[in-house]
């Protein structure tokens, strides 16, 4: 990989709540809205979608590589994510936690893929740019 890269994206958006707005990243358009849990109309990706997402996806992306770059090999695999949203010591709200239920179906060799599993969580450097504390728990299906 050649370093640094750039990644741009433009957002733009008419006043109101209950406004929804456009957000351009690379090639891709996203519908974005205020989520009903702050009151607003929601029928958009919130911040907080995006921001799970982010985090899951880097897994996903991450795990994938080492993967591939191991020879593990895999039939499937389902990443479900949990954000929990609440206030830190100093009364202010975060992003405080978000739990990773990963299923790893018919993997080539379990004990490679929880190492794996393992390195991405402690390198993922999106995943390891965040605040908020990461949790994951892992199951097998054969």
């Amino acid at each position: 990989m050649k370093q640094p890269m750039t990644f741009t994206a433009t957002a733009e958006s008419n006043c109101g709540i209950n406004t929804l707005w456009q957000v351009q990243s690379q090639n891709y358009n996203l519908t974005c809205a205020i989520p009903p849990e702050f009151n607003g109309p929601g029928g958009g990706f919130s911040p907080e979608d995006l921001y799970i997402q982010a985090l899951m996806n880097c897994f996903i992306g991450t795990f994938k590589v080492y993967a591939e770059n191991s020879k593990l090999t895999f039939e499937k695999l389902n990443v479900q994510t949990e954000l929990t949203v609440d206030t830190n010591e100093f009364k202010k709200t975060i992003m405080k936690k978000c739990h990773f239920i990963i299923s790893l179906n018919k993997p080539s060799n379990q004990e490679k893929a929880d190492l794996l599993i393992k390195k991405v969580f402690q390198s993922g450097f999106i995943l390891n740019s965040v605040k908020t504390e990461i949790i994951f728990d892992v199951q097998y299906i054969s």
